[in-house]
C-alpha cells in the first residue's frame, strides 16, 4: 500500500518544466563555500589549539563532536518547521551565529569557551544547511542531483581551502588572527540576503498559483523505513572515515612522517580538493544512471585504497588519499536526492535529517577515533578504519527507484 505523503505548504516540487535558477544557485552555493571554510578553521587550527591549551586528542575530539552535535540535533527540527512555514531570511541569520561564533574562537582564553564558539558555529550550520539545500532543489529546474552537486561543491570547496588559511594566516599570525575572516561571514549574510529575497518572492509566487496536488511516495511505506535505515548506515560509514581525516590526518602524517605542520596542512588540502572535485560529479551522474549505482561506487568503490593507505609510506599516502576523495564525495549528493525521491514533499525534513545526522556522525567519530588515538595511537586507528567502506555492501538493500530523466 502506498504511503501518500502531504506536500510542503507552499512549497510544490520543482518539474522540470521550470528552468534553473543558476544565479541563485551558483550563490548559495558560494555562500556554502564561505560558511563551510569558516567552519573548516576549527579542526584546521587544531595543532595550534593543541599546542596552546595543551589538549589530548581525547579534547579535541569533543571540541568537534560539540561543534557536530549542536547542527546535527538542531538541523531537522529546524527542516520540519521550514517545511510547514518557510524562513527566507534565516540565511543570513544563520551565519550571524557562524560570525559570534568566529569571533570568539579568535578571542577564547580557555577550553570552555573554545567549547562554546564551536556550538555557535553549529547552530549557525544547523540553520544554513536545511534551508540552503531547499533552495537548490527549488532553483534546480528538475535537476535536482545536479544542483545538490553545485551545492555541496561550494561547501567542499571552502572545506579545502581551510587548511591553508590556517596554514598561511592563522599559523604564523596566531589564534587571534582567526577573527579576520569574520570579513568573510559578513559577506556571506549579505549574499544570503539576496538569496533570501529570491526565495521570498518565489514562495509568494507559488503559493498564490495552484494547489499542488498530494505528493505519492513511490515505495510502501516498510521500503521507504528500510531504504532510509540503510542510507543513514552508509552515512555512518562514510562520515566516520571522514572524520579519520578531516581531524586527524595532519596529526597522522607529523607522528608517522615527522613533516611540519604546515606541509601537513597542505596534503590536507590536496585531500580535501579531491573531496570537492568528487562532489560536483555525484549528483549529474545519479541523473543519468540512477542514484543506487552511484552509492554502489562512492562507498564500496573506496574500499581498496583505504585498506592500503595504513601500509603506504608519504608519497603514496598522499597520493591515496586523492582518490580516496574523489570516489568517496561523490556519494552524499545521491544519498540526498535518492532520500529526497524516496519522501517528497519533505525537502526541509530530510535534508535537516541528512546533514544532521551526517555532522553528527562526523562530530561522533572525532571524538570516539580521538579517544582510541590517545589510547592506542593515532596509525592505530588508520588501521581499523581502513574496514569502514565495507559497509557499503549494505547498497545491495536499497530499493531501485525509476531512473531519473533528465530536465529538457
Amino acid at each position: 500500500m502506498n504511503v501518500r505523503v502531504a506536500p510542503a505548504q507552499v512549497l510544490p516540487s520543482v518539474t522540470p518544466a521550470q528552468t534553473m535558477a543558476l544565479s541563485v544557485l551558483l550563490s548559495i552555493s558560494f555562500s556554502h563555500m564561505l560558511n563551510d571554510l569558516i567552519q573548516s578553521l576549527i579542526p584546521s587550527i587544531y595543532p595550534l589549539l593543541k599546542t596552546n591549551y595543551d589538549l589530548s586528542f581525547g579534547q579535541i575530539g569533543f571540541l568537534t563532536l560539540t561543534f557536530q552535535i549542536t547542527a546535527s540535533l538542531l538541523q531537522p527540527v529546524v527542516g520540519t518547521f521550514t517545511d510547514k512555514r518557510p524562513m527566507p531570511f534565516s540565511l543570513p541569520v544563520g551565519m550571524g551565529f557562524t560570525l559570534v561564533g568566529l569571533l570568539m574562537l579568535s578571542q577564547a582564553h580557555n577550553y570552555p569557551m573554545l567549547l562554546l564558539a564551536a556550538a555557535l558555529v553549529g547552530m549557525g550550520s544547523s540553520v544554513f544547511h536545511p534551508e540552503s539545500s531547499r533552495v537548490a532543489r527549488m532553483a534546480s529546474g528538475g535537476r535536482h542531483g545536479l544542483a545538490q552537486s553545485v551545492f555541496q561543491v561550494g561547501g567542499n570547496a571552502g572545506q579545502a581551502i581551510g587548511p591553508l588559511a590556517a596554514a598561511f594566516v592563522v599559523m604564523p599570525h596566531g589564534q587571534g588572527s582567526v577573527a579576520i575572516f569574520a570579513v568573510l561571514a559578513l559577506l556571506g549574510m549579505a549574499v544570503l540576503y539576496g538569496v533570501g529575497r529570491w526565495y521570498s518572492v518565489t514562495v509568494g509566487s507559488r503559493a498564490r498559483g495552484k494547489k499542488a496536488a498530494p505528493v505519492v511516495s513511490p515505495m510502501p511505506r516498510n521500503k521507504v523505513i528500510l531504504a532510509v535505515s540503510v542510507l543513514l548506515v552508509l552515512i555512518f560509514s562514510k562520515y566516520f572515515y571522514t572524520a579519520s581525516l578531516a581531524s586527524y590526518y595532519t596529526f597522522y602524517l607529523i607522528e608517522r612522517f615527522h613533516v611540519p605542520v604546515q606541509s601537513a596542512q597542505v596534503y590536507l588540502f590536496l585531500y580535501l580538493g579531491a573531496f570537492a572535485l568528487g562532489t560536483l560529479c555525484g549528483g549529474p551522474m545519479g541523473d543519468r544512471i540512477g542514484r543506487k549505482y552511484v552509492i554502489w561506487v562512492s562507498i564500496l568503490g573506496v574500499l581498496p585504497f583505504t585498506l592500503i593507505l595504513p601500509y603506504a609510506n608519504l608519497f603514496w599516502t598522499v597520493v591515496l588519499t586523492i582518490p580516496i576523495g574523489l570516489i568517496l564525495s561523490s556519494a552524499f549528493s545521491a544519498i540526498l536526492v535518492y532520500a529526497q525521491e524516496l519522501m517528497p514533499g519533505r525537502i526541509g525534513t530530510v535534508s535537516g535529517l541528512f546533514f544532521g545526522f551526517a555532522f553528527g556522525m562526523g562530530g561522533l567519530g572525532a571524538a570516539v577515533l580521538g579517544q582510541m588515538a590517545d589510547h592506542i595511537g593515532i596509525t592505530a586507528v588508520y588501521h581499523i578504519c581502513s574496514f569502514l567502506p565495507a559497509i557499503g555492501l549494505l547498497t545491495a538493500f536499497l530499493p531501485n527507484l525509476e531512473r531519473p530523466h533528465r530536465a529538457v
